[in-house]
């Protein structure tokens, strides 16, 4: 037992946390800081391997070091002790000696704990083990840890803890820190790319009054100052092309987006892209662009040409084909389609392939839903998907021989969109019209569209030079060339729901309006279409045929827990929960109710779900049972609610 623990009390010798706390009272009490101001770091463990390389085993030399970092490792007693250190390079080991320290060091020293972070004054030696080592002098303690490390916080199956607790996450997994150095690079990498193309960096406003560069859904804010709601940017677009008319002709901006949509492994509500405009380029320049940046990422990490993406094999080497979109769709469907096949047999294919389709769209629109569908995802090489219809492109210049295209691409590979080019249109009358057009999507309904941008159209009319314009998402990127399988690895603070009874501002605010209008509290997760005039419900009236007891009874009717949520890829209404059913192993159940709830508002929830239905297929994802829920028809309109039950009921309780 060390001195500090000899004054706890021994209630307290069980409570890590207590005993640290404790200690970090003891050294106040005798007049030592465990937090002092003052440090003094001359040397990195890596640059102290690289110059000791050769010491030779059992050699000690006269030279001094002095290093920071965090202590990770501890063993030994009496008058030899070993402790490694970790700093921001690498770790070293600490070979200590009484006789080398003074008397008040020896007692810290036998105090410290794993996660103490010290100063060390030490001389360089190599053991007789062979082990290069620092044999302290002297010894400070910069920041007492009072709260113990996770002895296994790397094989936690719940990633949620570690995405939470990033902190600790960087300090025990050498392999998240290497990913993150490596995001760094590569984000430099683009920077260097950009400026020795000549491109200037430039910074445009996050907050915005229109709604436009991208189709999105916004997250709103409200601008105290102005009495004014904002839009958090969904895109760097549009003020960036303003540049070009003000004169500038190669303008970039590495920055956050805000998109108010749901979560899955390549979508983050906050995310990071860079846009680039070039005067005088065209979509060509955009496909060198794209090409030379990310293999320049690519080199600056020490990657091969040929890479590991999950387990396929990328080749990023030579130069990456052009494909037209419809071209693409017919290789993945085995049937020749282009933007002549009628809109019927168009209907019948997307059908097909469960496709859900609308009676207003044109060839194009179907043609741009089997490609997000089912063309996409049979890419793995590098490829730039061309030639995309009018209709998904409104701010794309026209083909001049073909209207009904545009010069637009998406850069895909493994199955994923990893950057999106135009040559850009600088027609004002034409750009107008198409405003136009995405306000007509609005009025029907569709809250992505754009909204209409008179100052942007008023900015073309003063005349934009042909251009070529990229958006390239850094960390799908990074996700690349580190293989890395989701967004949240590679972001060092991923959002996240609040834990359990933790509150924030924003949620206090939101629940004291709510109070405010008589709403309930957050008990259950609010339908995104409440029904709010109950004389517009119509029921569909009851089964006149009778069900036999022993037929209902053989349904089995439980409990079951949210435990994650997530919208399934290429689908807009289905929603893949895993949940706990009570016995141990998760259970994963698709539903269709996208366009009721927001995926993350249902983790934690407690439903009803049928668990003995045999397996269906839905995506290609098996769903082993159906979630119960409460359907009516409202002005014609089929509305839906969950059956949410109270959380004091477990996880596996049969309904009777």
């Amino acid at each position: 037992m060390t001195d500090t623990e000899n004054t706890i009390a021994p209630e307290l010798l069980n409570d890590e946390r207590a005993l640290r706390l404790s200690k970090r009272e003891y050294y106040i009490a005798r007049g030592v800081n465990p937090y002092p101001e003052h440090s003094e770091v001359t040397d990195y463990v890596r640059d102290i391997v690289a110059k000791y390389a050769d010491l030779a085993t059992g050699e000690d030399t006269e030279d001094v070091v002095k290093i920071g970092g965090r202590i990770v490792a501890k063993r030994g007693q009496g008058k030899i002790m070993f402790l490694v250190v970790r700093d921001t390079t690498a770790d070293i080991q600490l070979f200590c000696r009484i006789n080398d320290m003074s008397e008040a060091d020896w007692e810290l020293l036998r105090n410290l704990d794993l996660g103490d972070i010290v100063n060390v004054e030490g001389v360089v030696v190599r053991t007789k083990r062979g082990e290069l080592s620092i044999a302290p002098r002297a010894l400070t303690l910069l920041s007492k840890a009072v709260r113990p490390l996770p002895e296994k916080f790397h094989g936690l199956s719940d990633k949620e803890t570690r995405y939470r607790q990033r902190y600790v996450d960087l300090i025990v997994n050498d392999d998240v820190r290497e990913t993150f150095r490596k995001r760094s690079a590569i984000v430099s990498a683009f920077r260097r790319y950009m400026e020795a193309d000549e491109y200037m960096e430039v910074e445009t406003p996050i907050l915005q009054t229109i709604q436009g560069g991208a189709t999105a859904k916004p997250f709103i804010t409200h601008f105290n100052a102005l009495n004014q709601e904002c839009f958090l940017r969904i895109a760097t677009e549009l003020p960036l092309k303003r540049l070009l008319v003000g004169g500038f002709e190669r303008v970039y901006e590495i920055g956050r987006i805000f998109r108010n949509e749901g979560m899955d492994q390549t979508h983050n509500p906050e995310f990071t892209t860079m846009e680039a405009y070039r005067a005088y380029s065209d979509l060509e320049g955009m496909k060198e662009l794209a090409e030379g940046v990310i293999k320049a990422a690519n080199a600056a990490i020490g990657n091969p040409e040929q890479i590991e993406y999950q387990g396929q094999t990328i080749d990023l080497s030579g130069t990456w084909p052009s494909i037209p979109m419809t071209k693409v769709v017919s290789n993945a469907l085995g049937v020749e389609v282009d933007l002549d096949t009628p809109v019927e047999r168009l209907v019948e294919l997307c059908h097909e392939n469960k496709i859900e389709t609308k009676s207003e769209w044109g060839a194009g629109k179907l043609i741009a839903e089997l490609y997000d569908e089912i063309g996409e995802p049979s890419l793995v090489n590098p490829t730039f998907v061309v030639d995309y219809p009018v209709e998904v492109s409104p701010l794309a210049k026209r083909y001049e021989d073909e209207p009904r295209l545009t010069h637009r691409f998406e850069l895909v590979i493994a199955g994923h969109e990893y950057a999106n080019a135009f040559s850009e249109l600088n027609d004002p009358v034409d750009q107008a019209e198409r405003f136009h057009a995405e306000i007509a999507e609005r009025d029907s309904g569709d809250d992505e569209a754009m909204q209409f941008d008179a100052d942007y159209v008023r900015a073309l009319e003063y005349g934009m030079p042909p251009a070529g314009g990229i958006g390239i998402g850094i960390d799908r990127v990074v996700m690349l060339l580190t293989n890395q399988p989701s967004i949240r690895d590679v972001l060092l603070f991923p959002h996240m729901k609040p834990e359990a009874g933790a509150k924030n501002g924003a949620a206090e605010a939101k629940a004291a309006e709510e109070a405010a209008a008589g709403a309930k509290g957050g008990a259950y997760a609010a339908n995104k279409q409440p029904t709010l005039d109950l004389s517009k419900v119509a029921i569909e009236p009851l089964f006149e045929d009778y069900v036999d007891f022993d037929t209902f009874s053989k349904s089995d009717f439980r409990a079951v827990k949210v435990k994650a949520c997530e919208a399934v890829k290429k689908s807009k209404k289905l929603l893949n929960f895993t949940l706990d059913d009570g016995t141990g192993t998760d259970r994963t159940i698709l539903s269709g109710i996208h366009a009721f709830y927001e995926p993350e508002d249902l983790v934690g929830k407690t439903l009803v779900a049928i668990t003995n239905l045999p397996p269906r297929a839905m995506m290609g994802i098996d769903s082993c049972g159906m979630l119960l829920s409460a359907i009516h028809t409202e002005d014609g309109e089929e509305r839906l609610n969950l059956l949410q039950l109270d959380d004091s009921i477990p996880a596996g309780a049969k309904l009777y």
